[in-house]
């Protein structure tokens, strides 16, 4: 039996673009469903269950956040989200809402191919991994004792360290925005303290950076949050 072929639902109304994607995706060995409106998104979503969606925000019939939260009331599907809409309040309302990643129109190709491809290796991970450890670099944190080492020694870290760090590290690839990580690591009264977060975040960067003025492995968008790239 040869591998399944992964499915990708592309949501645009904008024909050229859509053919773009689809080309893109098609040449890469995807199958590529499409739809042009978020009722039609949804149908296709519920019916041919994708393996990620492409979504476009200006739809026609509704926003594209709207069919993101009505995915998210049955389906965790990875969403890449594509729009022209390059404030850092419309990132954060997709990525709030559910999406997982957000790419500005216009993008590259090579661009899509990757960030689509860093969003199927997460959902096949989450899928298929019981793994107790995360590494990268030279760091490896044992989720069963709750230990961090680099470069084999041990890194002490505190509790609110250690559950940032861990929840980056679940969703590699990913930008998770100020909000869900406040929220995750310091509970839902917390989401505005988005510079208390920026103090963990530096304070984790010497802690597990090799160079934490350039840090490879926990990287800030900026205005939006943070992404962790193993």
């Amino acid at each position: 039996m040869g591998e399944t072929v992964q499915r990708i639902l592309i949501v645009e109304d904008e024909s050229e673009i859509r053919r773009f994607v689809r080309m893109s995706l098609a040449a890469e060995g995807f199958e590529v469903i499409e739809a042009d409106s978020v009722q039609r998104g949804l149908i296709e979503a519920g019916t041919r269950r994708p393996d990620l969606v492409v979504l476009d925000l200006g739809l026609p019939d509704g926003d594209g956040v709207e069919l993101i939260r009505d995915l998210r009331a049955w389906s965790d599907m990875p969403v890449l989200v594509l729009s022209a809409r390059t404030t850092e309040s419309d990132k954060i309302g997709a990525l709030d809402a559910g999406a997982d990643d957000y790419l500005v129109k216009p993008f590259s190709a090579g661009e899509l191919l990757a960030r689509v491809r860093a969003q199927l290796r997460r959902r096949t991970r989450a899928v298929a991994d019981g793994s107790t450890s995360v590494e990268f670099g030279d760091v490896k944190i044992d989720l069963l004792h709750r230990s961090v080492e680099k470069a084999g020694q041990p890194v002490h870290l505190t509790p609110i360290q250690y559950r940032l760090l861990v929840h980056l590290a679940g969703y590699p690839n990913c930008v998770r925005t100020h909000r869900q990580l406040l929220h995750a690591v310091w509970g839902s009264s917390h989401g505005e303290d988005t510079p208390y977060l920026r103090v963990y975040m530096g304070q984790l960067r010497k802690k597990v950076e090799t160079d934490p003025s350039q840090p490879r492995h926990l990287l800030t968008e900026a205005g939006v949050g943070y992404r962790f790239v193993p």
